[in-house]
């Protein structure tokens, strides 16, 4: 393809090069042109806001969180102005088609669920938020003051937005600090449990017999346990401490949360290998192993996904409630559920401990759903406009 490039096209490429959307401005994309401006800005904001930080992380400081998070916002910055000038260059290119391929259509569907887009961004957003915690965060998560008759239980000010809780320690510190652990447990023990049951699915489906039998008897046995009851009887067993009930807990909503993964993997599979192009394949002398991951795994790749996104939310529950009772991550380590666990006692007089964790499991899980009801709907032919 050849590069169709005249005046107005090079005053917004160099337009993009100075501040990336404006190009697109000039181009009459204002949606792009918004989104970049907002996203970039932001970061530079972030940048400018927390400079004798960052500065610190390269310099004086010796916390690897800190560098992390400043190597981060860098990226992020570079990332936002980089990704603006591709998406302007690559539409001067002469004789380009728009893609018929699967995945394009998706993604097409997908940009025109605007729930689903604004669930994106607020996920997007909380990422972005445990990545850059250690810059945002105004205080020191565990900090207890000197004078703590004074400093506890203080309600919502522009000192402490979200006020403090029993041992004078920022709330909204807390809060950005929990949804570290708290969103990692839930992307970490989804992704365990989508690949361990779409493994177990893909074998018992494709091979079925005896080897589908054996499976899915070991799936039927593992369902008839409740598995909060097998959560709770694990973590009251070994009460880890530290970084071991971090990983504990994942381990045990990872493997607890397959099964139905597999059941789910096995049925797409029992109707695809009987197809044409599978039945090609084998009369070609493909291997099995080729045959499952380059021509069958692919074309169920549309329920696992949804399984995925739906489900994140649910174990983020899950992991607050764990907190909440007191057998997930233990204090001082700050979760949502276990801040929300500080603040039950007096949760008439000092609501904001509670409330506004509360609320921001309340706003990630509702996020997720509608990623995944957009998913749904983008990846299902039958339900797409």
């Amino acid at each position: 393809m050849t590069s169709i490039i005249n005046k107005d096209n090079w005053i917004a490429l160099l337009s993009s090069i100075i501040l990336p959307g404006s190009g697109h401005f000039l181009c009459k994309q204002r949606y792009k042109a918004f989104n970049f401006l907002i996203i970039y800005l932001l970061f530079i904001s972030i940048l400018i806001l927390h400079w004798t930080k960052f500065i610190s992380a390269f310099t004086i400081s010796k916390s690897i969180d800190l560098k992390i998070s400043s190597i981060c916002l860098i990226i992020f910055i570079l990332g936002i102005w980089l990704y603006a000038l591709y998406d302007i260059w690559k539409q001067y290119q002469k004789g380009s088609i728009r893609s018929s391929n699967q995945w394009h259509i998706v993604l097409r569907q997908f940009r025109k669920n605007h729930l689903a887009i604004i669930g994106l961004y607020i996920i997007l957003g909380l990422y972005a938020i445990t990545l850059l915690c250690p810059l945002l965060a105004p205080y020191d998560p565990n900090e207890i003051p000197e004078n703590l008759t004074l400093h506890r239980y203080q309600g919502p000010s522009l000192k402490h937005w979200w006020g403090t809780d029993g041992f004078g320690r920022d709330v909204l510190t807390r809060a950005l600090y929990g949804s570290r652990i708290s969103l990692s447990i839930g992307f970490i023990a989804v992704a365990i449990a989508i690949t361990l049951g779409t493994f177990v699915g893909c074998v018992s489906g494709y091979y079925g017999g005896l080897v589908d039998g054996i499976l899915m008897r070991l799936v039927d046995v593992l369902r008839i346990f409740p598995s909060m009851f097998l959560i709770l009887t694990l973590l009251a067993v070994y009460q880890p401490k530290g970084t071991g009930a971090f990983w504990l807990v994942i381990a045990v909503l990872g493997l607890t949360g397959w099964m139905g993964v597999s059941r789910l993997v096995r049925g797409q599979i029992l109707s695809l290998k009987e197809e044409e192009f599978i039945q090609a394949a084998k009369a070609l002398g493909l291997g099995d192993f080729r045959i499952i991951f380059r021509h069958i795994l692919p074309n169920v790749m549309a329920p696992i996904i949804i399984a995925a996104t739906l489900r994140i939310g649910g174990v983020i529950l899950t992991e607050a409630a764990l907190s909440f009772l007191g057998l997930g991550i233990q204090p001082p380590t700050p979760t949502w559920g276990n801040i929300i666990n500080a603040g039950r006692n007096n949760l008439l007089d000092t609501w904001w401990i509670s409330t506004f964790p509360g609320l921001a499991i309340v706003l990630t899980v509702v996020s997720y759903n509608l990623i995944g009801d957009g998913l749904r709907d983008a990846l299902d032919p039958k339900l797409r406009n």
